[in-house]
């Protein structure tokens, strides 16, 4: 049975010739990760040279998600920033090519942390202790970017960005007729009425969190990943978004973070770091974190509507609507310590 996810590696080399990249055919390529996000391939050729490939993937492409042409402009604009990003080779809007608009990029070595299993594995102590600093200096410097100075002055709307999100997320829920779960309904009309205000307009990246990055044996950041939901908005939705990931033991977070893994730091010497680097008052980072708890329910929730309606075909799929529960939880207990 042909592989759907198998890529025409003799058309992306014919096309890489045209670009007057240096490739010693035959070109191979593995699929890294597939699935519902964008598909990602490390491609090698005869000489051992590697480069990655993304593409939107097989079916169910969401113009707002799957666009890989902007997060290849988004990149591109970010070289030379001082953010670590993969240096952009070449992209391709010609669908007469694989069948989909795609790009390449430099292939970095390195490890994602993704899950405790994997940093035990791969990462020293000393190196697990120096992520977290690490990731803080590069959203830190991310969020001191002028949008303009990198000519991604139109990349969005940037003003009322946690509301614009929680509307989105309620408009999704509707459609899937779970609007009405108690679980997230409490918590998303507590967030709703406590909105802080909005004190600056940056680039967040929509999706920071240890699975999206690369780091060295020595844990510091090689390159940020997966820049799909990059936009202009609040810089701490982003740190909140790291916060939630920043499991810790007996947490009731049910996600599959890294760092309950030994050595870790915990969260709020990542907090203090990112405060003395930016300068920006974390007086509504609980509220931050809620949102982005919240959020995480709100997706898991979607994931299985959206699987009991048969949208994944025969793709397996963890229907875990427990998650949606000890998410929800999570969220409402930090919408009380937020004071909201």
């Amino acid at each position: 049975m042909t592989d759907p996810t198998a890529l025409p590696c003799a058309a992306v080399a014919g096309w890489l010739a045209t670009r007057e990249v240096a490739i010693e055919p035959p070109l191979s390529a593995s699929l890294i990760t597939g699935g519902r996000s964008n598909l990602t391939y490390r491609i090698a050729d005869a000489a051992g040279a590697q480069w990655v490939l993304r593409r939107p993937p097989l079916s169910g492409v969401i113009a707002s998600a799957h666009d890989v042409l902007r997060e290849y402009r988004i990149m591109a604009a970010l070289a030379g920033s001082g953010v670590p990003v993969p240096v952009m080779v070449a992209a391709c809007d010609d669908l007469d090519v694989i069948g989909a608009p795609f790009f390449v990029m430099d292939y970095i070595d390195g490890v994602v942390p993704r899950d405790q299993a994997t940093v035990e594995a791969q990462l020293t102590g000393t190196a697990r202790a120096a992520v977290g600093a690490s990731l803080v200096d590069a959203l830190a410097g991310l969020h001191a970017i002028d949008p303009a100075d990198v000519g991604l002055a139109g990349l969005g709307k940037g003003n009322d960005y946690v509301s614009r999100q929680l509307a989105r997320w309620e408009r999704q829920l509707e459609r899937l007729g779970i609007t009405e779960d108690a679980r997230l309904r409490d918590v998303l009309v507590r967030l709703q009425a406590g909105v802080p205000e909005q004190r600056e307009v940056t680039i967040v990246h929509g999706d920071f969190r240890p699975g999206n990055v690369i780091v060295g044996p020595d844990g510091r950041v090689r390159a940020l990943l997966d820049w799909e939901l990059a936009t202009l908005g609040d810089p701490l939705a982003d740190l909140g978004w790291l916060m939630a990931y920043w499991g810790a033991p007996g947490d009731g977070v049910p996600l599959p973070v890294p760092t309950r893994a030994a050595n870790f730091e915990p969260r709020e010497l990542l907090s203090a770091r990112y405060a003395q680097l930016t300068g920006r008052s974390l007086d509504d980072l609980d509220f931050y974190l809620a949102f982005s708890l919240w959020r995480l329910a709100a997706i898991i929730a979607g994931v299985n509507a959206r699987a009991r309606l048969g949208a994944y075909g025969n793709a397996p799929v963890d229907v875990a609507d427990d998650r949606v529960e000890q998410l929800a939880a999570a969220a409402r207990a930090a919408t009380e310590v937020a004071g909201r």
